[in-house]
């Protein structure tokens, strides 16, 4: 995934810089006429990371966040029955990239949630494709959400847990690419660090073995097909719920054997946070239960 440190880059007093702000400028502009706009979307998201304030620029321009939400509700028909092409991808992502932009700027994230512009993706999020289109429109959608979660911010989270993103990100992680996968499971993973988000997986016997399960199931195809990325994704997730007094008596029963055993050794070999991570969770799971003199672990009575 991509990161955006939009905020820390300072204006450069150059007259090149001027000539491109100019550009900017008139690219914004352009993306209201629909002759103009697929250049336009195209220029600007190249852009996106070399101009610090691209994101209160498009958020507060005339009829700009008005054009993106256009773009992408224009591709709507294309979802089902599912006839994306290469070509309207890329378009449609062109916008998301912009969208992105606003969703990460600390001065428009708010107005961003506020304006409920995450669930126009969310149709996206839903297809189930196979092809190259659709797998690319998938992995940039759950960019815009990954971008954020990656804040850190309470009201993301509270957003987000009023939507149906968990269901959404549990069906990727089960069959997206791997790289839709690692973007699921970290947005998962950054629901679950918040409190609140931990609260509402566990405040229900249903929400929790969904998550498990999905889990599960990865843990299960890493063992076959290994991706060091997306396993330390999956453990993180795994030591969060055991944090929770009843996902950790529950995940005593159903935390998978690859983990207990020597499967990911070779994987995590030169990961020591992942490992660490690892042997955190194992800790957990065994205190608070009640051994014998020889340290077999008792059935509680």
């Amino acid at each position: 995934m991509e990161s955006h440190s939009l905020s820390q880059a300072g204006p450069v007093p150059t007259a090149l810089a001027q000539v491109d702000r100019e550009k900017i400028y008139q690219w914004i502009n352009e993306l209201s006429s629909p002759e103009t706009r697929e250049n336009a979307l195209l220029e600007l998201s190249k852009k996106r990371e070399s101009v610090p304030d691209l994101a209160p620029m498009l958020w507060h321009s005339f009829g700009t966040i008005a054009a993106l939400l256009q773009e992408i509700v224009n591709i709507y028909p294309s979802i089902n029955p599912p006839t994306l092409t290469a070509h309207q991808s890329n378009r449609v992502c062109n916008a998301l990239a912009l969208l992105q932009c606003v969703a990460s700027h600390p001065e428009t994230r708010s107005a961003f949630l506020a304006a409920h512009i995450p669930l126009f993706l969310y149709p996206f999020l839903h297809t189930v494709s196979k092809t190259r289109p659709f797998e690319y429109l998938r992995l940039t959608s759950l960019g815009v959400i990954g971008a954020l979660v990656k804040t850190d911010e309470q009201e993301v989270i509270n957003f987000l847990l009023t939507t149906e993103i968990i269901p959404l990100c549990l069906r990727i992680m089960e069959s997206g690419s791997e790289l839709s996968k690692t973007v699921a499971t970290f947005i998962l993973q950054k629901i679950l660090l918040d409190d609140t988000g931990l609260a509402y997986i566990c405040q229900t016997y249903e929400r929790f073995s969904h998550v498990a399960m999905i889990l599960g199931k990865m843990v299960l195809q890493l063992s076959k097909e290994p991706s060091a990325r997306l396993l330390k994704h999956v453990v993180r997730c795994y030591l969060r719920l055991s944090d929770n007094p009843r996902a950790r008596e529950a995940l005593r029963q159903c935390l998978p054997d690859q983990l207990k055993d020597t499967t990911f050794a070779q994987v995590l070999k030169d990961d020591t946070t992942t490992k660490r991570w690892l042997a955190q969770l194992v800790k957990n799971l065994q205190e608070g239960q009640v051994t014998d003199p020889r340290g077999i672990p008792l059935p509680p009575q």
